[in-house]
């Protein structure tokens, strides 16, 4: 917990003085100033502050901050540095600033920070660099606060409150005066917005918006992590009054204008439990002995018109959020699972890619417009799975979405069928292209009807998932080719992923060079190759999770952007997102540009995409962190169920103040601390990813398997601290 303050701790104290001075010489940089010319400015005249401006215009000069023109006469030093950059905040108090024309972020001292927050942008100047140190700068202006809401617990006072904040890097509390505290009662989560920050006060002052509940309880941990990353957790009434006012009834003469596919076979495959069906696959056999597969997505532009509060509200969310007990939708209800969810036996508008392909799965012509589709099946991946792998067309009713099972149609089986077969070829050859397959295993929960974990399970992709991924990926992909490659240029909205970085690989290299595994880093086909080798390696083994983990860690972050460099991970030289417009917004803008690109309109404007995609690449970080952290959350109250247990993990990181444990039986990660184990003096062995015990010699390396119990499960922190029993060889000799 933050130490206390109130509101009368108001002392500027030496650092706002220093800065006082500063801001006095910087604007006027072409004049000199002596102590009285400041005093003066300052409005001082005691003899104690004048003595106290001399000794500071000292230490400024000392540090070269400024300059000694003449006796006692002092200007700005004329080559200080002005930059524009965000501050990366530390969980101990100093920051540092990326600037995008330096190749080092600039270190800022806790004193130097002046009222700036992480994540802001702010404009700083360097100091000059002395004996080749790193640059050192300070903030002299806030351009942009990051945020203004935050999460955090109140302390309530007699006549006021302090809001402690959550976030470790948000190294001050609020302040709240006590006409704006609502209902809040003391120890309450809250949502506090920060006002002002006035120029002497030590703490921001603020009002509290929204009261969360008590630390812990689980509807107040899951707003609460939306509310930290700035998410709603729901549409505000006129969104959804607009929403329910649109007309989402198919009409003839909109359906003129289309391709109508109504009576070609389609089907749409998706998890059991999915509420909206975006895409859906139709199936046809021509003459020529080729195959007519199409991708239909569903038409969400042509319900959600720019301009309108509904498109506002969607851009600003960009993203659906999918949390371990929920799903926030970027679209209400009336659009995401009604109008535009291709549903079986109901017509729909559709966008779609259409493709010619050959025995072989080699593109024959495409055609890319807008349709209107009728979905013939509703498949969970389950039930096309059990026809790929039984070429039946009965379906039991124990994998089946109806608890009786059904029969389908033959000519069913053989579409199904056939695409898988051709999805296979397809993606042999993507691979063989330097495509690279992550297949991690992800945790899922099995909650009881009050949200309570009850059980975990990891969903694995089967061919059925990979059937689905791989026209996925020739639509986008074959989208994104068409508009990429006219002449003249036309702006787009693609999907980029870059190289990944040198130094991550090579420390990746180090790190699995414990278990015996190689990455081949001749060139970016062999660092494809050998990833793709080592991830297959791995698969079954008890480091694979901590192997996956690092390998998709050293990837570079996919992001949306009009400027076009390719898909190093799929191995694609053009892709887009084109597939999932319910649920994406860029996917949204990809409609709307590849419509318009159709109708023989002129380019978008690049500027204006380009803004949009980089607010999409942001909100989609933050839902992903989102999503994170409802994992953790789940993963620690699962874990309090299970204090009495021990567990057999795997240890996946090693650092100077204790090793982190995934246990294997539930991908559950925790802390085991260097000062918890009592059975020896542990050290940390940097080269070897390793504690080593000083008298006992000891050692627990990355990868070992270990025993462990839970020490503590903290849910409002979302962490879990491990008692180490001892290693899998020393426990299970002891049991024997």
């Amino acid at each position: 917990m933050k130490k206390k303050k109130s509101k009368s701790n108001t002392s500027g104290g030496k650092d706002n003085f220093s800065k006082s001075i500063l801001d006095i010489l910087r604007k006027s940089p072409e004049t000199t100033f002596n102590y009285k010319q400041i005093a003066a400015k300052l409005g001082l005249d005691d003899p104690g502050s004048r003595n106290k401006i001399i000794r500071v215009l000292a230490q400024l000069a000392a540090k070269k901050q400024i300059k000694e023109e003449d006796r006692g006469k002092f200007k700005i030093e004329a080559n200080l540095e002005y930059y524009t950059g965000v501050l990366d905040m530390t969980t101990k108090g100093f920051g540092y600033v990326v600037v995008e024309e330096l190749e080092d972020d600039v270190f800022i001292p806790q004193n130097a920070l002046n009222k700036a927050l992480n994540g802001d942008e702010v404009e700083i100047y360097i100091y000059n660099k002395r004996n080749k140190r790193k640059s050192e700068g300070e903030v002299v202006k806030i351009i942009k606060r990051k945020r203004t809401e935050f999460v955090g617990i109140l302390q309530l006072k007699e006549n006021f409150g302090f809001v402690a904040i959550a976030d470790p890097k948000m190294s001050t509390d609020i302040f709240v005066q006590k006409n704006k505290i609502l209902d809040a009662q003391d120890g309450d989560k809250v949502v506090v917005i920060l006002e002002e920050w006035p120029e002497k006060a030590d703490s921001p002052f603020g009002r509290i918006k929204e009261v969360l509940g008590k630390p812990g309880e689980h509807q107040t941990e899951m707003h609460s992590i939306l509310a930290q990353y700035g998410l709603p957790h729901e549409f505000p009434k006129e969104i959804e009054d607009f929403a329910n006012s649109i007309d989402t009834t198919i009409k003839d003469a909109e359906i003129k204008k289309r391709r109508d596919l109504r009576e070609t076979l389609t089907f749409t495959i998706d998890p059991q439990d999915a509420k909206d069906f975006d895409d859906a696959l139709s199936f046809e056999v021509l003459k020529n002995g080729n195959y007519n597969i199409g991708i239909h997505i569903a038409d969400v532009s042509h319900y959600l018109l720019p301009g309108t509060v509904l498109d506002q509200e969607a851009y600003e969310r960009a993203t659906s959020i999918y949390l371990v007990d929920r799903v926030v939708p970027m679209l209400p209800e009336v659009l995401s699972n009604n109008a535009c969810s291709l549903r079986p036996n109901e017509e729909k508008y559709t966008f779609s890619a259409i493709f010619e392909i050959d025995t072989e799965g080699h593109l024959i012509d495409q055609w890319f417009g807008r349709t209107v589709t009728n979905s013939d099946y509703r498949f969970a991946y389950e039930e096309a799975q059990h026809i790929i792998e039984t070429n039946q067309a009965e379906i039991p009713g124990e994998i089946s979405i109806q608890e009786s099972g059904y029969r389908v149609n033959d000519d069913v089986v053989s579409a199904i069928t056939t695409m898988n077969d051709l999805a296979i070829k397809m993606r042999e050859r993507r691979m063989k292209a330097g495509a690279i397959s992550f297949d991690k295993v992800e945790v899922k929960f099995q909650l009881s009807e009050t949200n309570e974990p009850v059980g975990v399970y990891f969903k694995t992709s089967n061919e059925a998932n990979k059937l689905i991924e791989e026209f996925m990926l020739l639509a986008n992909k074959k989208v994104a080719e068409f508009i990429g490659k006219q002449t003249p240029k036309k702006t787009f909205v693609y999907r980029c992923h870059d190289e990944p970085d040198e130094s991550k690989l090579n420390s990746l290299q180090t790190v699995i060079s414990k278990f015996g595994y190689k990455i081949d880093l001749k060139d970016k086909k062999s660092i494809a190759n050998s990833l793709n080798t080592l991830l297959s390696d791995v698969q079954g083994k008890k480091e694979q999770n901590m192997v996956d983990t690092l390998t998709i860690r050293t990837m570079s972050k996919a992001y949306y952007s009009t400027k076009n460099i390719g898909h190093y991970g799929l191995a694609f030289d053009h892709y887009s997102h084109f597939t999932s417009p319910i649920r994406r917004y860029p996917d949204v803008m990809t409609h709307r540009l590849l419509q318009e690109y159709l109708d023989n309109k002129p380019s978008a404007k690049e500027e204006e995409y380009e803004e949009k995609c980089k607010h999409s690449s942001n909100m989609e970080s933050l839902s992903t962190n989102a999503e994170r952290d409802s994992i953790k959350f789940m993963q620690v109250k699962f874990m309090l169920d299970h204090q009495e247990e021990e567990f057999l993990g795997v240890i996946s990181g090693v650092t100077e103040w204790g090793i982190y444990v995934e246990i294997e039986a539930n991908k559950c990660e925790g802390m085991v601390r260097l000062r918890d184990i009592r059975d020896d003096h542990y050290e940390f062995d940097e080269e070897q990813y390793a504690i080593v015990g000083r008298k006992t010699k000891n050692k627990y390396t990355l990868g070992d398997e270990v025993y462990v119990s839970v020490k503590n499960a903290d849910l409002v922190k979302r962490h879990l601290d491990f008692n180490l029993v001892g290693s899998k060889k020393s426990v299970e000799k002891t049991d024997s």
